[in-house]
């Protein structure tokens, strides 16, 4: 066992998808002499050369098209998004060709292509630097959409989605690029847990508490802190944004009688909406009190002074873990009276 950081660990997983096939190339903005600007991919271009590890021009639809174009001629290319808010100028290469090749090929064709994304807020970043885009893809058939939590989960499952055979979206919880944990780069990736499911990294007994990315290790805490008032948190990592492992959220929801989601992004239409949905589809009967979703403000990403609002922190879980524990205020519509606040 080796104690890396997030993105060293990600660094040491591209290093072995790198070195297992030699059809593995990684391309994107300032990926080989720099090394990234989170030096994810800190002196992979030494090692490989530059016809593995690719300098691109700064245009991310030609870095997607290019991808696509590798894909076509057995190639697996791992691409790198430079920043979150910097992925919609590539959005209609990989929702219009990406997306759909398989399908329109009548599986004839298939896109091996990875597009890692730093993703979310929390470091004071500039506009378009702390986007949390992955309702888009989320949403869009025919992609696979991961995200990772820790150090072992993102040297492994970036290693799993690199050798998927579907285009798969990988978000980076950027925050936690140097959050440290140990990791066994020896590991067996075919004994390793699938990359579509999900995990409950903390077990409990009363309130279900579904999170992914940077927020599960606020969802720790959340746990650690309730249970000083005798709250029991069940703390659910999702991993994979699509597909959903419905099956385990349903089987903590069973457990617990009551459901917190929380993501970064914005509250109407996020994933944590489906969420929500899906568990009260399959246990509508199990629920003690209605879900409930601890999100970003409905507002473009606002300047770094007010990031702290924005960004769900250790006060606005704890008060939606109160909320379906009915020691929140409600109207009269059953809302919540201050819904605004847990937002």
């Amino acid at each position: 066992m080796t104690t890396l950081t997030l993105a060293k660990a990600l660094n040491a997983g591209l290093r072995r998808s790198l070195a297992n096939d030699d059809k593995v190339v990684v391309m994107g903005e300032d990926v080989g002499r720099l090394g990234g600007v989170y030096r994810v991919t800190d002196g992979l271009q030494k090692e490989f050369g530059p016809r593995r590890v690719l300098d691109t021009p700064l245009a991310e639809s030609g870095i997607l098209g290019t991808a696509v174009g590798l894909a076509y001629r057995g190639y697996r290319p791992v691409c790198e998004i430079q920043f979150d808010g910097f992925v919609y100028v590539a959005f209609d290469q990989i929702v219009s060709q990406l997306a759909k090749m398989h399908a329109r090929t009548g599986g004839a064709v298939r896109l091996p292509i990875t597009i890692r994304i730093p993703v979310g807020g929390g470091l004071g970043a500039a506009e378009h630097h702390s986007e949390s885009p992955e309702a888009y893809f989320a949403h869009t058939a025919g992609l696979r959409v991961v995200t990772v939590s820790d150090p072992q989960d993102a040297y492994t499952v970036l290693q799993q989605a690199i050798a998927c055979d579907d285009p798969v979206v990988f978000f980076e919880p950027k925050r936690r690029y140097h959050l440290k944990g140990e990791v066994n780069e020896a590991a067996d990736l075919r004994s390793a847990p699938p990359m579509d499911a999900a995990r409950v990294v903390v077990p409990g007994t009363d309130v279900t508490l579904v999170t992914f990315g940077s927020l599960v290790t606020t969802a720790r805490d959340a746990a650690v802190a309730a249970a000083d008032e005798g709250v029991s948190i069940e703390v659910v990592d999702l991993r994979s944004l699509s597909p959903i492992d419905h099956a385990t959220v349903a089987a903590s929801v069973r457990k617990t009688g009551r459901l917190v989601v929380a993501h970064e992004a914005p509250h109407q239409a996020g994933l944590g909406a489906e969420v929500a949905a899906a568990a009260t589809e399959r246990c509508f009967e199990h629920l003690e009190a209605a879900p409930f979703r601890v999100t970003g403000h409905d507002v473009p990403y606002p300047p770094a002074k007010l990031e702290q609002h924005q960004v769900p922190d250790l006060d606005r879980l704890l008060d939606g873990v109160d909320r379906v524990l009915g020691r929140g205020a409600y109207d009269e519509s059953g809302s919540p009276a201050f819904e605004g606040a847990a937002r």
